[in-house]
C-alpha cells in the first residue's frame, strides 16, 4: 500500500513546485489607465486646417520635427502640446494680425503618428495609430504573438512632458500615439 502512495506524493510534489514559478501578481499598470484627456499634437501627426473663405490656406498641413506646421502668410505655428482647438486658436490670432480682418479656423487631426511595436511579434516595426487601441490590438495589426512571447504582460513606453516613462501592463491597456510596445519572450 505504501509503495501505491509515493506516484502520487511525488506529483503532488512537483505540481506544488511547479506552482511556485507561476506569476501569481498582477502586472504594473501605474498611470497608463484610460483617461478622457484632450488628444496633444506633437511631431509626426497630420491635421485638416480649414480656414473659410480662403481656399489657398486650407489644406492639410504635418506636425514637423520642430513641433510646429508651416503656413502661406503666417509662416510656423507651434503645435506641440497643443489641442487641435488651441492650434486653431493660435492660427486664428496670427492671422488677425494683418492678413484678415475675422477669420474663422478648425483644425481636427487627418492621421495621427504612428506606434511602434518590437519583439515577440509576428511582423514588428511601425504602423498607424487607430484611436481606442490597446496593446493587445496593437499585437493583432502586427500579426499576433510568436510562440515564444509572453502574452499575459507587455513593456509599453510613453513619452511625456516629463520623458519616456516605462511600465509592465496588461493587453488591454489603452494606447496613445507614439507609443513604443515591446512583447518580451516567457522563459516556460
Amino acid at each position: 500500500m505504501r509503495a501505491s502512495r509515493l506516484p502520487l506524493i511525488a506529483v503532488v510534489l512537483f505540481a506544488l513546485a511547479v506552482s511556485g514559478c507561476m506569476r501569481t501578481t498582477a502586472p504594473v499598470t501605474t498611470g497608463y489607465a484610460p483617461v478622457n484627456e484632450p488628444y496633444r499634437l506633437d511631431a509626426g501627426d497630420k491635421l485638416r486646417v480649414v480656414v473659410y473663405g480662403q481656399d489657398g490656406l486650407t489644406n492639410t498641413y504635418a506636425v514637423g520635427a520642430s513641433g510646429a506646421i508651416t503656413m502661406p502668410l503666417i509662416g510656423a505655428v507651434p503645435a506641440r502640446g497643443l489641442t487641435p482647438a488651441e492650434l486653431a486658436a493660435a492660427i486664428t490670432a496670427r492671422l488677425k494680425k494683418g492678413y484678415l480682418r475675422e477669420p474663422y479656423v478648425a483644425a481636427e487631426v487627418e492621421s495621427y503618428r504612428p506606434f511602434f511595436i518590437l519583439g515577440e511579434v509576428t511582423a514588428p516595426g511601425q504602423y498607424p495609430f487607430v484611436p481606442n487601441m490597446t496593446a493587445e490590438t496593437a499585437v493583432a495589426i502586427a500579426g499576433g504573438f510568436t510562440p515564444r512571447a509572453e502574452r499575459s504582460s507587455i513593456k509599453l513606453t510613453r513619452v511625456g512632458e516629463g520623458g519616456a516613462a516605462q511600465a509592465v501592463v496588461p493587453p488591454g491597456t489603452f494606447l496613445k500615439p507614439g507609443d513604443t510596445i515591446v512583447v518580451t519572450e516567457r522563459w516556460f
